[in-house]
């Protein structure tokens, strides 16, 4: 049997380019958490955590995770199934009825007139696990300049002063962007679950998460908001807006709302990794993760005009790729052009980290990063998988 491990002599090329770049000021800096077989093989903090105060960054930095909120909330959905207390079949408007007669928004122009909408009735009811592929119909106002995109930025939907409860209002008003279960579009459709799990657990989504998932797992720095006490582990940008040091949050958004730090989501990794336990703690059956990690979509699915903007995480077959249950899928072998195993599963966040997980090789690797340039962040994840895996015996 071969010989599993990470060759500390090799790994020494990832410090060598981390470093460099942030000598270059590519970046302001970054933590690396790579973990083996449940052991830490690899853990480094590098540059600054605030570039202009030339505050360092440390191993324990807390950074604001974006998307990678979103396998969260879909295990905290998972384990209401478990209970017995919502199906992934079930339709959404039987916990959310504001949700049951959406509409779909058509785009047209006749004769060169300007663009308008078509409302069309919806042929099929949006399922839970709509919801969680991303298959719903939802989008997000941010990412393009469809008409429909556009109501969703006139009705504010991404409002950090509203609630989950407010936010599922305003989108029960606007259409759909495309027909429920047809076509893979990146939006909101896990807020809407996050949502959906208050509504179904009678509680809120912070405590819901604290209560069954960072209290049991330990993740003691995975949170909506920080302690004043906490905030000066907070990383920063060098470019755009910086993160704000204390902000009780009003929106819990299940798709983007949490901080963590490189440890802490390391445990949740590891959690799926073993198969829904850590350490004693059970939070998910086997079975569940195992249905969260595989491919959802099914075949003919179509996919938005978005998708191909995810870059390396964008689930479409002709990269050997899909996506399971708020996250990625490596489907086939040998079409994506960034090493790893079919089988690992990944995501990333707007905000800059990034996380895979390679069952075949017992593996867990957390990028954290906070860098809001597209171009500048998706430029780590081909390249930390290339460094991760030429270090492997």
């Amino acid at each position: 049997m071969r010989d599993r491990g990470l060759i500390a002599e090799r790994l020494q090329r990832v410090a060598e380019v981390l470093d460099a770049d942030v000598a270059a000021g590519s970046i302001p800096g970054a933590v690396l958490a790579i973990y083996q077989g449940g052991a830490l093989a690899y853990g480094e903090a590098f540059g600054f955590a605030d570039r202009p105060a030339r505050r360092p960054m440390q191993r324990d930095s807390i950074f604001r995770i974006a998307s990678l909120t979103k396998p969260i909330t879909v295990a905290a959905a998972l384990m209401l199934q478990e209970r017995g207390e919502l199906l992934l079949s079930d339709p959404v408007a039987r916990y959310l009825p504001e949700l049951g007669g959406l509409a779909v928004g058509v785009e047209g122009a006749a004769g060169g007139a300007e663009r308008h909408l078509k409302l069309e009735t919806a042929r099929s009811r949006i399922t839970v696990q709509d919801l969680m592929r991303h298959t719903a119909g939802f989008t997000y106002g941010q990412f393009g300049d469809s008409l429909v995109q556009r109501e969703y930025v006139r009705a504010n939907v991404m409002d950090p002063e509203q609630s989950n409860a407010q936010m599922v209002g305003k989108l029960a008003t606007l259409p759909l962007a495309f027909q429920p279960g047809t076509t893979f579009e990146y939006s909101m459709s896990i807020d809407v679950l996050g949502r959906l799990i208050e509504v179904v657990s009678g509680s809120g989504l912070d405590a819901f998460f604290a209560e069954h998932i960072t209290l049991p797992l330990g993740m003691i720095d995975t949170c909506f908001a920080l302690s004043p006490s906490e905030t000066h582990r907070l990383a920063q940008p060098q470019r755009g807006a910086p993160n704000a040091p204390y902000q009780a949050p009003k929106w819990f958004s299940g798709g983007g709302g949490l901080l963590s730090s490189a440890g802490d989501y390391s445990r949740f990794l590891q959690m799926l990794l073993n198969g829904g336990e850590l350490e004693g703690a059970r939070i998910l059956s086997r079975k569940s993760v195992e249905m969260m990690t595989h491919n959802h979509l099914p075949p003919g699915t179509k996919f938005g005009s978005h998708t191909p903007e995810l870059g390396l995480a964008a689930p479409l077959p002709s990269l050997g790729q899909g996506y399971g249950l708020g996250l990625g899928v490596r489907t086939t072998a040998g079409l994506s052009s960034a090493p790893g195993s079919v089988g690992d599963y990944y995501w990333g966040g707007a905000s800059g980290p990034y996380f895979w997980v390679d069952p075949q090789e017992q593996l867990t690797v957390v990028f954290m990063l906070q860098e809001p340039d597209t171009q500048r962040r998706i430029r780590y994840r081909p390249l930390l998988r290339a460094l991760v895996y030429q270090a492997l015996r």
